[in-house]
């Protein structure tokens, strides 16, 4: 069954936005979103924040940050799934083709 997202793009669509597959790295130096790789058989986005993973400091950085990184309102974005976990679900809401090609051409935009 296709899901009408382009091969290698770490997410998938829903009825009102995407999921990203996120691995979070928390305690980094900075926030910032370094690229995707493989991870237990699937491609996700990873990132970092200075946060501690402590009361949902993290997951509020990284909302915050997959927010700023694809410049759509704060309240768009949440941690939909994995709130303990470094592999996490983020839910973007709002149009599902646009958001798709948005975040193609974001992470076209990331260095190797």
């Amino acid at each position: 069954m296709s899901t009408g997202v382009p091969a290698g793009l770490p997410l998938r669509r829903v009825g009102e936005g995407v999921i990203l597959a996120v691995l979070l790295t928390p305690k980094a130096q900075r926030d910032a979103i370094v690229g995707i790789e493989a991870y237990g058989g699937e491609t996700v986005l990873k990132a970092r924040v200075r946060a501690l993973p402590e009361q949902g400091r993290a997951n509020t950085a990284l909302e915050k940050l997959i927010a700023d990184w694809l410049k759509v309102p704060p309240s768009r974005v949440t941690v939909a799934q994995g709130g303990k976990s470094r592999l996490k679900q983020v839910k973007v809401e709002g149009d599902t083709e646009a958001l798709t090609r948005l975040i193609a051409t974001r992470i076209a935009a990331l260095p190797l």
